[in-house]
């Protein structure tokens, strides 16, 4: 993790707080300044990004993004993205995704992006900020096929972690990954910053994964093979 210059912290917190004090609803705790400062390196940016991400949540309309929205409930009802009520081994919250219940043809990339941001915005909140705040995103590939490979979303993921949810990524597990996912990493990999690509690990079976996880707390119909040749696989 990069080190977070004090004077920096200090001078970013100082420039905003005058808007903060006139805005409670644009607060942003120490350790969110910290990540955005981390991910935007200079003090400059980093205020910047912090008024673009709340001008986008305002305009977003994030906070409507709840559980008793009936949008979000459909979502949720389909099973394509959950929160695990466990934690990783590191103490992060745990977004599952399924990638056998999502069709690429058949979604609308405007509700995906809102249940997307919905599934980031409450694990999130699960974070424990004084112990680590950051998550761990699981995708499941089991019986993944091209139908399911969407591209859109991946590249609005990346943006959404880039843009509004800096530093929130911890690692990101792939389990279960078929030989025809390989292609399609191909393409993904450029899009990704070096320090960001370095948080997704391909999981080789149970375990590799317990390394991060207690493979039990995944739910009875997560069942993770051994994938032959990762590592050559990923080069």
């Amino acid at each position: 993790m990069t080190e977070i210059n004090e004077e920096d912290f200090k001078e970013l917190k100082s420039r905003l707080q005058l808007i903060f004090d006139a805005d409670p609803d644009q607060f942003h705790s120490d350790s969110s300044l910290k990540r955005f400062l981390r991910a935007f390196i200079t003090v400059d940016s980093a205020f910047t990004s912090v008024l673009k991400c709340n001008k986008w949540r305002r305009e977003f309309g994030v906070e409507s993004l709840t559980s008793d929205n009936e949008e979000i409930q459909t979502q949720l009802a389909t099973g394509v993205g959950k929160i695990l009520p466990h934690r990783d081994i590191e103490g992060r919250p745990i977004v599952l995704i399924t990638g056998k219940l999502h069709n690429a043809y058949e979604r609308d990339v405007d509700v995906l992006t809102r249940f997307t941001v919905y599934l980031l915005e409450t694990a999130s909140k699960k974070c424990n900020e004084d112990v680590i705040d950051n998550l761990c995103v699981i995708f499941d590939l089991r019986d993944f096929g091209m139908a399911n490979m969407d591209y859109q979303f991946v590249k609005n993921l990346i943006w959404l972690l880039t843009k509004y949810y800096p530093e929130r990524l911890g690692v990101c597990l792939i389990i279960n990954a078929p030989v025809m996912f390989w292609g399609c990493w191909q393409v993904i990999r450029p899009w990704l910053h070096d320090f960001t690509a370095s948080k997704v690990v391909f999981i080789n079976g149970a375990e590799h994964l317990s390394q991060f996880l207690c493979p039990d707390i995944l739910p009875k119909d997560v069942i993770v093979s051994t994938v032959a040749n990762n590592e050559e696989q990923q080069q």
